[in-house]
Order: C-alpha cells, then structure tokens, then sequence
C-alpha cells in the first residue's frame, strides 16, 4: 500500500475503535469517511483480497445480505459483511477496513457479501469488480433520491456494467428484471408454489409500479401473484414470459411473525422469521450458497440459526412486553410488513414511528398508498404514533380509523409507550432512522444488549 492508503487505513481503524470502545456507539460511516477522504481509491487497493457478492434492490437487502452470511459461513467461507446496513460507499469502506480478513477453512478465497444502496452499485463496483451481484426487487422507494423505478433499475445496471465478468443472480418473478441492457450470465430465482391446474388470467391492481412488458411495455398478465408485482407473468401481445428458474419455492408450507416454512426445490426448510416476503429472501440466500458449492443439509442448518437481524424483525423484551422492531420505508415493504402482522394469532399493540431525514428518504407521502386499512382485519388492540413526523403518521392512522393511545415526538419515550400499551406483545414498525434513534434508546437502557 502506497503512504496514503496507509494512512487512510490506520484513520478508519484509530475512528472506529474510538466509536466502538471509548463512545460504545457502533457505525462505521465515520471511519470510511475519513479513509475515502484521505484516499480516494481505497477500495480498489483493497480488491484482491476476497471475492465480492453484492446485494441489491429495494427491499429486503439486509436479510437476504445475512443469510447469504451465514449460508457462506456454513460452507467453510471466511465472510466479511455490513450487517448494520451501513451500504453506501462510506459504510462500505469502513466496513472493508475495520474488519480482519482471515483465511476461509475451506481454503478458498475470503467472500466480502455487502448489501448496497441501488444508487452506490456503480461506484462500488467500478472500485471493486464483484463476483456475483444479487437482485432482490425494485419498488417505489424514496422518490427524492431515486426518481420512479425505472431510473432505479438503469442506476443498478450502470454498476452491472462496470462488471461484465460477474454473475447476476436475479429474482425473474420481478417484470423489471427481465429488461436486457447487460450481457452478464444471468440465474434465476422465483416462487413457484402454485400448481398449473390452479393457473389464472389475472392483472395486478391499478396501483401496482413495474408491471410493464420489457419488450413492448404492455400491461403484463398474471398465472399468480405472490405480493406487489411479483408472480408468473406473461404478455398477451408477443411471447414474452417470465424466465425459467434456477431456483424455485416449490411449496409455502407455514407463515407466522415468529417462523417461515417453505420448500426450495422440494427440500424442506425454515426459517426464524415471518413474511413471505422473506421467503424470497431465503431462496436468494439459497441459490447464493449452491452457486458457491454449499451443501443443501449446510444451507438448512444456516437458516435455522435463531441469531437476530439488526432491525428486521428484532424482538427485544422490554420489562413485561415481547417487542419486535420491523422496518417501514415505502408502500410495498409495509404492505409486507402488515400481512406479516396480519398472522398474528395474538392480540397486540403497534407503534408506528416515522422520520424524514435522508436515508428515510425526505418524502413522506407514500404512507398514504400503505394498506393500514388492512389492520382492522388483525388482532391489533392499540396504537401509538411517533418520530419526527409523528403528525403525518397520526392523521394517516386518523384517517384509517385508529384510535391513538397516544403520540411521542421524543422517541426518548418510546420506552414508556410500551410499558403502557395493553398487550404482551407489541410491534414497533419505524422508518430507518427512527429504528436506529429507537435501538440507541434500547440499549441505552438495557434492553439490546448485541452490537452489529
């Protein structure tokens, strides 16, 4: 390494043992920031010494980034990741930096999986030439930053681009996808959990984003949908269909907010968090780690660890109440969320917190196309709003016809919030910010006790 990348390097580690063990604060935004500052080209210098997977898309990049972990760690890889979900190019270089790159025991090269912010995947990997990028899903995110989804997409192939060599794993039940553009090799994954004999001939709901034919932008038809605009889709003006799958769901066996049953190319198994949402996560996890020789009987073993993911369904006991932290930041993921909620067969509670800074993106607006509605139809008996733009969320909850228990712009009172709700069990869904504000009260006061 030349003096300045030296320097660069010994800036990002001194900063960050500093956050971590003199502040007790983690991150590692700072430490990248002053490294890429000191030396521009830091993370090319650094791209000899593993093997890039890059995660991708708009929702579910931080589960399907850990479990692509811990799959790769269950096959003898030597892993090296960003499991706050620190994934733009500051948090991506500090993490690079802080963490020792050891020797995979399987004697095969060190694997650096980095869930990336969509806008970030051009810069990232021009530095570093990634091995294999993962896409996961592209819906209407932070307009303010991202423009409508198509502009989303062309920022994601830009970096495919930038990477004619690497693999592109690719959810084929998402129409956008499917769109040309690059000539990298391409795998496919998808749900297909519905027999032939139960096929439709349906649309998608007049609201639904990325539903467009890639070759004549017709409106596409359905076989089924999962959720939003994934499914078996087809045109009706030309021949185009959905791909066929490498990898597929053959079966949902079991959904609940605490486990996920399902069966990948008709092999059992579970995972220790709801959704069928991240059912989907779990496949791409999957075919990650059979495209990198891991063992199905490894896989199942990886997926059934309990371990806790930072912000995503993270259940936390705050005195006499069972709380699990979801995260909300655009229509889609908590449209998710509330069907997560929604098989529940336990009364309980829910606060919704809502931020505007940056990464929560500064437009609210999308929390009118969310389905709250939806909840009446749930066991949820009280609701509590809060954050920075606890207003928002209250007229919108309002206009649902909830009534608040009540509001907490100072989320320093998210604490006795719960304590006073009425049931054991309460779901706190908060946008990005406000789930970092909300855990920094937490384990301020005891409660999270893990550092990521």
């Amino acid at each position: 390494m030349t003096i300045k990348s030296t320097l660069a390097k010994f800036s990002a580690k001194s900063s960050h043992w500093f956050l971590r063990d003199i502040l007790h604060r983690g991150g590692t935004s700072l430490p990248g920031k002053l490294a890429v500052a000191i030396d521009p080209d830091i993370l090319h210098k650094l791209s000899n010494d593993f093997d890039l997977v890059i995660v991708t898309g708009t929702n579910g990049k931080t589960l399907t980034t850990a479990l692509i972990t811990r799959v790769l760690e269950a096959g003898g890889y030597s892993v090296i990741t960003n499991p706050s979900g620190s994934n733009m190019v500051q948090g991506i270089t500090g993490t690079l930096l802080t963490t020792p790159i050891k020797p995979s025991p399987n004697g095969k090269k060190p694997v650096a999986v980095l869930e990336v912010d969509e806008a970030n995947v051009e810069r990232i990997a021009q530095a570093i030439p990634p091995k294999m990028f993962v896409l996961t899903n592209i819906f209407r995110d932070q307009l303010d930053r991202y423009g409508e989804i198509y502009t989303t997409y062309l920022k994601i192939v830009a970096g495919i681009r930038k990477a004619p060599d690497a693999v592109v794993l690719t959810n084929a039940d998402s129409p956008i996808f499917a769109r040309g553009n690059f000539n990298n090799h391409r795998i496919f994954y998808g749900l297909d959990n519905v027999a032939p004999a139960d096929y439709q001939d349906i649309k998608a709901p007049n609201n639904t984003d990325g539903i467009l034919s890639p070759t004549d932008n017709s409106v596409l038809h359905y076989n089924f949908i999962t959720y939003a605009n994934l499914g078996k889709y087809f045109s009706v003006t030309d021949n185009f269909v959905r791909p066929q799958l490498d990898y597929r769901v053959t079966s949902v066996d079991q959904l609940n907010p605490k486990f996920s049953e399902f069966s990948i190319d008709n092999t059992p198994l579970r995972i220790e968090i709801g959704g069928l949402y991240n059912i989907y996560n779990a496949l791409a996890a999957y075919a990650v780690g059979r495209e990198f020789d891991v063992k199905p009987s490894d896989i199942k073993t990886a997926f059934e660890s309990n371990a806790q993911i930072f912000g995503r369904q993270e259940s936390i006991q705050v005195k006499d109440k069972d709380v699990t932290i979801l995260l909300i930041k655009n229509p889609v993921g908590t449209n998710s969320v509330i069907d997560m909620m929604m098989t529940d067969p336990e009364p309980f509670s829910l606060i919704t917190l809502l931020n505007a800074n940056y990464a929560d993106g500064i437009d609210t607006s999308w929390i009118w196309d969310a389905e709250f509605e939806n909840l009446h139809n749930a066991k949820l008996t009280a609701v509590a709003t809060g954050g920075q733009r606890y207003q928002d969320i209250t007229v919108r909850l309002k206009m649902a016809d909830f009534h608040l228990e009540g509001t907490y712009p100072d989320l320093s009172k998210i604490t006795e919030a719960i304590t006073k709700m009425p049931t054991k069990k309460v779901y706190i869904a908060a946008t990005y910010t406000a789930m970092l504000q909300l855990r920094e009260q937490l384990r301020a006061q005891g409660y999270i006790k893990e550092e990521f």
